[in-house]
């Protein structure tokens, strides 16, 4: 429940056609089970408590009033169970009749929320039984409890105020404007939808696709418990389908016809959830007419019984993280095509290393060349060994550029640039920036001078996570006049560039694959310190600023959910358990909010370049920051965490 957490869960217990007091013992039963899995709210199906199918016996009084004292025993024997269900039963009121989920909590009932869209088509025939929810909340007294029964109500944690609970109910779901809509626009995180949908061929799909919308739509949880085993065979079959989503994504499933017993549990983010619908401005007003319910949690730590993924920029599905890595090529080579026409380019200019950044920008280079027409002599690839430069990238650069068509100069930079150094008096033996940064900018004035002689663009190679950290020389490889990799982190260009590679391969250029692969294994350096005595890169990036891995980690958490330094901890401790240890994680989340906020200044005044994932740093873009912004709250929450945790 810390951090926006909270554990929940849907399940199908067996039904009992009529025989409500059964029907309250498979219920309880399925609570008890998931809150021995620590669910803190559970989602149990529609008309759960007497069996969906009773047809016309819902009818009879009998089995309305036998279904409110199975309520009652389901209140009651539930009482000890610190969490918050949702269970189905026909409630009488006014009058009419109406299918209602119930909100069960530590022993009281908190109300009552009736179906609004009657489904009477097809092999349903609910509006032979029951009323549509009323216009207006209504009061009742049921179970001894005097609640309300509507569908404008929350029912709000009054120990995590990110959770606020909404009802729906199965075709509620499915009708082109939820209520779904309305009452997240109210302010409910998490919707529960208790359903008896029959399973035919292709609805699971569909279900799934609509769940998975609305998650993301809403910026919500939604949880879904469907009637399964038990239910009449008569005409149709019920198989039990239960999920749990949220923000577009399915996290846990109890799939068609599992067997008895089976939840579908999952943690649910609802400060992420919060975070993206503070972040868009198009998000409705708030509707009146709700009533918010109040219910308490014992507060607890809500672990992860699935662990994040260490590569969040990634999809984790190979089908997905191929068809991922497809699109992304596809937009860079887009948006460079169109800059190529519309400034009227003559030809492409770039520097090539040997390392990941520049060959992925090589690669979007010869199929953009492609894709106009042009030759690959378009492309002026130029390498310029320098005193840090090492022979397993300069051959590798220039085995690429061969293997691939392009033109290759090779421009040593070493005279130009110690010329340099005696003109304004810094003694070469001194290795500091001065040394490091002429390198780099006397290698952009090349590649500028170059362009401007081709009438060329200058292709910039730089990515998204030099950008967060500023490891980038400042008017050196920081700029250029189109950055194709610049919202690309380095995990994803080290993906994009493998990806090339098994493209390669697969048609036949095992010559290409094997540079690839080598440039991939070659540890990234900017290569401006002068090698090791084996000839060796003797800077390797990620000793000095730490692993990548990790910063894209706290790059996408930090700007695409909004997270506190830690909630980003708690997170990457999960993703990474076993492969950095927590003092490590605190150790260079500490450098990269320490350098991302310093570092802000070069991202102020970057280049154009294609937006390819959900973040960006561009200053056009969709991150907007002033360059003298203070992390002080950032680090100052961070090390209070250390302290707490003995890591310093």
């Amino acid at each position: 429940m810390k951090d926006g957490l909270i554990r929940v869960g849907a399940g199908s217990p067996r039904a009992v056609i009529a025989t409500p007091a059964a029907c309250a013992q498979a219920a309880i039963s399925a609570a008890r089970a998931a809150f021995a899995r620590g669910v803190r709210v559970l989602a149990l199906p529609e008309l759960c408590l007497v069996g969906y199918s009773c047809g016309d016996l819902l009818l009879s009084d009998l089995l309305v009033r036998e279904a409110e004292g199975a309520l009652s025993t389901y209140i009651r024997e539930t009482a000890e169970l610190d969490m918050l269900s949702f269970v189905g039963l026909p409630v009488a009121c006014g009058g009419q009749l109406y299918n209602c989920a119930a909100a069960v909590s530590r022993g009281h009932l908190l109300g009552l929320v009736p179906k609004t869209n009657l489904p009477n088509y097809g092999e349903t025939y609910e509006a032979r039984w029951f009323a549509p929810a009323p216009a207006e909340n209504l009061p009742l007294t049921l179970c001894g409890e005097s609640v309300l029964l509507g569908t404008r109500q929350l029912f709000c944690c009054a120990e995590m105020p990110a959770l606020s609970v909404a009802c729906e109910i199965c075709e509620d779901m499915w009708v082109p404007v939820p209520p779904s809509c309305t009452h997240a626009a109210a302010g409910a995180t998490l919707i529960v939808n208790l359903s008896a949908a029959d399973e035919i061929l292709s609805r699971e799909d569909a279900r799934r696709s609509v769940i998975r919308s609305l998650s993301a739509r809403l910026h919500a949880a939604y949880l879904y418990a469907d009637a399964g085993e038990g239910e009449s065979s008569t005409d149709l079959v019920y198989a039990g389908h239960c999920l749990v989503a949220e923000g577009g994504r399915i996290l846990a499933e109890r799939l068609p016809f599992a067997p008895d017993g089976t939840l579908a549990v999952s943690e649910c983010d609802l400060g992420r959830c919060l975070n993206r619908r503070r972040r868009q401005s198009t998000w409705p007003s708030r509707p009146g007419g709700y009533a918010t319910v109040p219910f308490s949690l014992t507060v607890v730590e809500t672990g992860f019984s699935k662990a994040p993924s260490p590569s969040p920029f990634l999809p984790a599905a190979p089908q997905r993280a191929l068809a991922a890595c497809r699109r992304a090529l596809e937009i860079q080579v887009a948006g460079l095509a169109a800059r190529i026409e519309r400034a009227h380019a003559k030809a492409l200019v770039l520097g090539i290393s040997g390392g990941l950044d520049s060959t992925l920008a090589l690669l979007v280079a010869t199929r953009t060349v492609d894709r106009l027409g042009l030759a690959r002599t378009a492309i002026h690839a130029v390498t310029m060994p320098g005193f840090g430069t090492t022979a397993r990238t300069r051959d590798n650069a220039a085995k690429l550029c061969a293997a691939l068509g392009v033109r290759l100069s090779c421009i040593p930079i070493g005279a130009a640039v110690s010329q340099h150094f005696a003109d304004i008096g810094h003694d070469p033996t001194v290795r500091d920036a001065v040394y490091e940064n002429s390198q780099a900018r006397e290698r952009t004035q090349i590649l500028m001078d170059l362009a401007n002689a081709e009438g060329g663009l200058v292709l910039g190679t730089g990515d998204l996570s030099e950008l967060a950290l500023g490891f980038a020389t400042y008017n050196g490889d920081h700029m250029s006049m189109y950055g194709v990799n610049a919202s690309l982190p380095k995990t994803a260009v080290r993906a994009l560039v493998l990806h090339v590679a098994e493209e390669y391969y697969d048609a036949g250029e095992g010559t290409v694959t094997s540079l690839l692969q080598d440039i991939v294994a070659t540890p990234v350096s900017p290569e401006l310190l002068p090698p090791d005595e084996a000839g060796s890169i003797a800077q390797v990036t990620e000793e000095i600023v730490g692993p990548y891995e990790l910063h894209d980690f706290y790059l996408y958490y930090l700007l695409h959910d909004g997270f506190s330094p830690r909630k980003i901890f708690r997170y990457a401790v999960a993703a990474f358990a076993g492969r950095y240890s927590e003092k490590v994680i605190a150790t260079w989340l500490r450098v990269f909010l320490t350098r991302f906020f310093a570092q802000q200044f070069k991202r102020s005044c970057l280049p154009d370049g294609p937006k390819v994932g959900a973040i960006d740093l561009s200053p056009r873009g969709s991150w907007r920051m002033p360059s003298d912004a203070a992390a002080t709250a950032w680090l100052a929450e961070l090390d209070t965490l250390i302290k707490e945790r003995g890591l310093s």
